[in-house]
């Protein structure tokens, strides 16, 4: 057996028992979850992720250990976008608070089953034709100019989104949770509830995320467990994030420029990286890319703390939840 294979086959075991112990220990079924509990998770989930580091680290080397820890990093602090984004649709459809984690977990399983698809499909396109890492470049480069400039007004509509419309014009819908229930029937014909639609736009507005998060990664690595396992860790740790975070996501003020920073790093990296290669190991090039990613993020966060936004309320997400 490769090492390669080796790593696939231990995150695959690692990833089983992980769900089964978060769903089957950490998680009670339609009932509300602490702060204290997400903290519980939220530690889980890194701590895996970063015990899976540790692995990388010993079976495959420093250098692939470093980009997956990039990897995750970058993808980790995109989940706070997707967080925001998630209250706002809960919000939008009144989804009882007990139901947030199942719904929660529905919603990122199906997340996961598309970024695989994705990441499968994006990885054939680099190894065919590999421009298209400089497309990918020149998108994260616009990517994170127009997050950079974003305005304050630009907020996501779950009921004026494309995904919902499409649900609405080829499914029966019905405005209220069937008690829990994804689908009912209404007249002896099948309906499907607001929790349906939630799932499908968790899911759907996570695969848009992905579209700047898997470049982002491939221009950490190309490597392909990297992109697999740093995507799906960090997939997996967004439902303890937002029982974590849910309340205080909205002080974040300047994350959105930080990562946007980030993107434009990354995407720079990927059009000039012919020449960087020929001046700069690769070794050089993770800590530094790993180092942009800590302190864009970081420092992003800790300026949110002590700088607030000028004219933008205090803890307006949390009326709202």
């Amino acid at each position: 057996m490769t090492s390669d294979q080796t790593t696939y086959l231990v995150f695959g075991i690692v990833l089983v028992l992980a769900l089964v112990f978060d769903l089957g220990l950490l998680s009670k079924k339609n009932k509300k979850i602490s702060i204290r509990q997400a903290l519980y998770q939220t530690f889980f989930w890194v701590g895996l992720a970063l015990a899976f580091f540790v692995f990388m680290w010993v079976e495959s080397g420093q250098t692939l250990a470093l980009q997956y820890l990039s990897g995750y990093l970058m993808e980790w602090s995109l989940s706070i976008d997707n967080i925001f984004v998630f209250i706002i649709i809960f919000s939008a459809f009144s989804v009882k608070e007990k139901y947030y984690g199942r719904v929660l977990l529905a919603g990122i399983l199906m997340a996961i089953i598309f970024r695989v698809l994705f990441i499968t499909v994006g990885v054939a396109l680099v190894h065919q034709f590999e421009w298209v890492l400089y497309i990918f470049g020149a998108f994260l480069i616009y990517t994170g100019y127009k997050m950079f400039t974003a305005g304050e007004n630009q907020e996501f509509n779950p009921h004026g989104s494309k995904i919902y419309r499409f649900l609405k014009k080829f499914l029966p819908l019905v405005p209220h949770d069937g008690e829990g229930r994804y689908m009912i029937r209404e007249n002896n014909k099948p309906a499907y509830t607001t929790l349906f639609v939630v799932v499908i736009m968790l899911a759907a507005i996570d695969l848009v995320f992905a579209m700047d998060s898997i470049p982002a990664v491939m221009g950490i690595s190309r490597d392909k467990m990297v992109i697999y396992t740093s995507n799906i860790f960090a997939v997996l740790g967004l439902r303890s994030l937002f029982f974590l975070l849910r309340g205080a996501v909205s002080r974040f003020d300047y994350l959105q420029q930080g990562i946007a920073i980030v993107l434009v790093f990354i995407g720079l990296k990927m059009l000039c990286e012919y020449w960087i290669n020929d001046w700069m190991n690769k070794n050089i090039q993770v800590f530094i890319s790993l180092g942009v990613i800590m302190v864009c993020v970081a420092g992003s966060i800790f300026y949110s703390i002590f700088i607030k936004k000028k004219g933008v309320p205090p803890d307006v997400v949390d009326k709202s939840v």
